[in-house]
Order: C-alpha cells, then structure tokens, then sequence
C-alpha cells in the first residue's frame, strides 16, 4: 500500500495526534517539547515522510527565519561567489535564505526587495546597484526591515554597510605597478554601475600623486553588465591607437581586465613584466577566472568568505538584539595584492 500523501501541518496534526501550536513548536525548536511527544511526532515523521514548508511555517511566526540575499547579477561569478558565501553563513547560523538577482536591472532590484517584504525576512543582506539603484525605495525598504548592504555601499541606507577599502585596495596596487615598471594608467567604464568605481578613480588619483606621477584615465564606452566585451573592444580600440602613455594599464575590475587581454592577444602584444614584453595589466577583485587567464592576472583579491561573514554576522546581531543602533557601522576591509604574471 502507497504512504498517505500529507499535504500541511493541519492534516499532519490530525494523524499524530499533536496540536498545531505544538508542531510549529517542534518544527521550530525540537528541544522546546517535552521528549515523550518529541517521540511521537518524529515517529510520524518517518511513517507518513512528512517535512513542513518551512516558508509557510515562517509566514505564520511574527518574527521568521528568513534572510533575503539580493545581489546584482548572479550571472557574474564574483556575486556567485559571495552569494554562496552569505548563503552558507545563513544555513549556519539556522537562516533560511532566499538568494535573489537583480539581473543587472535596477528595476528588478526594486520588484525583489518588494517581493522579500511579502515573505516577511527578518532581514536583508543587499548588494545595490548603488548609483542607479531606486535609494528611496531602497532606504524605506531599509525603516521597515534589518539590512545590512555589502560589496557597494549607499551612504546612509541601512544601519550596516561591509565591503572592502577600495581606497588602500587601490594604493597597494598602484604603489606595486609603480615600484615594479612604469607607473599605470586606470582603465574604466566612462558611465560604471557600481560606486566602487567612483571610489578607484579617486583612490587611483590620489595615489598617482602621492607617488609623484601624473595620472592618465581612459574611459571606456558602453553600458550595461557586459565587461569583458566592452574591454576587449574599447581596450582593443585604444591598444590599436596606442592612446596609453606607459605601457601599464591598471583595469577598474578584472573583467574588463579579462576582455583588454584578449585583444591584447588579438593585436599580437605580449603582455607581462618579463624582457621583450609589451605591455602590463593589472585588474582589482580577484575574479574566480583570473589565474587562469593566460597570462594570469595581477589583481587585488577581495576577501569574499570575510565580507560574507561580517556582513551575516552583523545582520544577525541586528536581528537578535531587536534594536535600532545608534549609528551606522562602516567595515571595510583590506584588500591583498595578487602578483600573477600578467604585470
């Protein structure tokens, strides 16, 4: 004979003989019942296979375990990476967390936060868009439930940002590329989607004149999530025309980087630091491709597991204590210099 198909906690109920409220009890925290009807429930359990909706079981707590994860674009390894990296800090700590991408639409970032607030989240980790991300929207979402912004930071939203200091990220590599060869040239998007890059360009330039050396900025054309395409045909294109003034090229992110490789490759240049070489590139994020990029690319790494777990971290405490801080909390952390052989 097949098993009963149970269908919810009701039917469940009534063929173990538990009340309801003691179920989400059980189903909450198993230790909260005493051990004869942890017994039988769990006795239940194996005989009909019955788990709970663990969302439906949230919906009807005023307080849920869910954590909502929004991130720009999960197409891009570097949110895959961290993603998964906040995701397990939630499973962890006993979250149950809802990842969900913004496809590269500010809009969409809107619909998800819309979306996470019907499911009731005890919280939020958001990576925004930041510059074009809806911040009214953004900052009402942030009144009414607990986030906590990682990777890019819009200044006030929120009560908790975690990321990495772009300022000594961007000083450690241009301090290297200038010790090492000529000093470099910044590579970047002419209209970026991300702060971050407004915070290199201005790291780039103060760093450039710490050193004594004049800084040159070459802005690429294009829009959207499509890096390496937009830095191999706008690299390629100012590779051709021979626009750099030193024969180092610092790229705002390493999928530009990635893209200005290939074109350097199509163009017959020999990238890296050794004799008979043409050119050096340098990235910043350490792109889960960039030591197989070929030659390997210098980069700075971020620490993704450390950012995630900070950022989970401060989220929970936020959570439990079920209190407002009085200030806003900033953490940023040190990027570390990758030296590969493309520079």
């Amino acid at each position: 004979m097949t098993k009963q198909k149970i269908r919810n906690m009701d039917e469940f109920s009534t063929v173990c003989g538990v009340s309801r409220p003691t179920l989400s009890k059980f189903f909450n925290d198993p230790d909260s019942v005493k051990r004869s009807t942890r017994d039988k429930i769990e006795q239940a359990i194996a005989k009909y296979d019955y788990s709970p909706n663990i969302y439906a079981v949230n919906q009807n707590r005023r307080k849920t375990r869910n954590i909502g994860i929004v991130v720009p674009n999960l197409a891009d390894p570097f949110f895959s990476e961290i993603g998964r990296e906040v995701e397990l800090a939630c499973h962890d700590a006993g979250y149950s967390p809802i990842v969900l991408s913004s496809h590269g639409r500010p809009t969409l970032e809107v619909s998800n936060l819309n979306l996470l607030r019907s499911l009731k989240p005890a919280g939020v980790l958001l990576a925004p868009f930041g510059r074009v991300s809806d911040v009214s929207v953004v900052d009402k979402f942030a009144k009414d439930v607990p986030v906590v912004l990682f990777d890019a930071n819009i200044d006030g939203v929120g009560e908790a940002f975690v990321g990495t200091d772009n300022t000594q990220s961007m000083d450690l590599m241009v301090e290297y590329l200038c010790r090492s060869g000529q000093p470099p040239c910044l590579f970047e998007m002419k209209s970026p989607l991300n702060p971050n890059a407004f915070k290199r360009r201005h790291a780039y330039l103060e760093s450039m004149e710490r050193h004594g050396f004049p800084a040159h900025i070459f802005q690429a054309e294009g829009t959207g999530w499509g890096f390496e395409e937009i830095g191999s045909a706008e690299g390629g294109r100012m590779l051709s025309q021979k626009v750099f003034p030193t024969d180092t090229v610092l790229c705002s992110n390493d999928r530009l980087a990635i893209g200005m490789l290939s074109a350097a490759y199509s163009l017959g240049l020999r990238i890296g630091h050794g004799s008979g070489c043409d050119l050096r590139i340098a990235g910043h994020d350490d792109h889960p491709y960039s030591r197989y990029t070929c030659p390997s690319l210098t980069t700075i790494a971020q620490d993704y597991s450390e950012i995630a777990t900070r950022a989970a971290q401060t989220l929970f405490t936020m959570i439990e204590s079920s209190e407002t801080a009085s200030e806003r909390r900033e953490t940023l952390l040190d990027g570390k210099l990758i030296m590969r052989n493309s520079a």
